[in-house]
């Protein structure tokens, strides 16, 4: 990703990244294992990253109740790539059944989040602004990735610290 790539073709790319690492935990010839971790991380970067670069901008412009919801469904796919994460044996039925509703869990979020934010974002940014939310954007994300964002302990420091009290 270079800085000047445009916030919504980064957020695009990582969603078809996410769908191709799914494909490959389906996979018995893949390297079912490195795709969950590569998927992991991924994703918490991807979330951490809108979340710190792209929402506080979108709020002044979208429902917050939109935002929010985008918001609970990345929180609802953390908790479910949790229970994947842990599921001890690869090619389990616990395994494939973790696996089904993570894909579920991440079709939903980039399905709400390309459906409303997205969009949004296409329609009342320029495209400079567009090129400076990427920049922040896959800042934060590069730094996430290589602090290893995904990693079980800090996955469930997540899920526990979302936890309603």
């Amino acid at each position: 990703m270079t800085p000047t790539q445009d916030v919504v073709e980064i957020i695009l790319e990582d969603h078809r990244t996410m769908e191709d690492l799914l494909r490959l935990m389906r996979s018995t010839e893949a390297d079912r294992q490195g795709a969950l971790h590569d998927f992991a991380h991924l994703m918490i970067a991807h979330g951490e990253a809108g979340r710190a670069s792209v929402h506080p901008v979108l709020v002044s412009f979208e429902d917050a109740d939109t935002v929010e919801h985008v918001e609970a469904a990345h929180r609802e796919a953390v908790k479910v790539l949790f229970a994947l994460l842990q599921v001890e044996r690869i090619g389990s039925a616990e395994w494939d059944w973790r696996l089904q509703q993570l894909a579920s869990a991440t079709a939903r979020h980039t399905d709400a989040e390309e459906r409303t934010l997205v969009n949004r974002v296409r329609e009342s940014l320029s495209p400079r602004c567009r090129e400076e939310l990427g920049a922040g954007f896959a800042r934060t994300e590069a730094e996430l990735l290589t602090a290893r964002c995904g990693s079980v302990a800090n996955v469930h420091r997540m899920v526990h610290d979302a936890a309603p009290v």
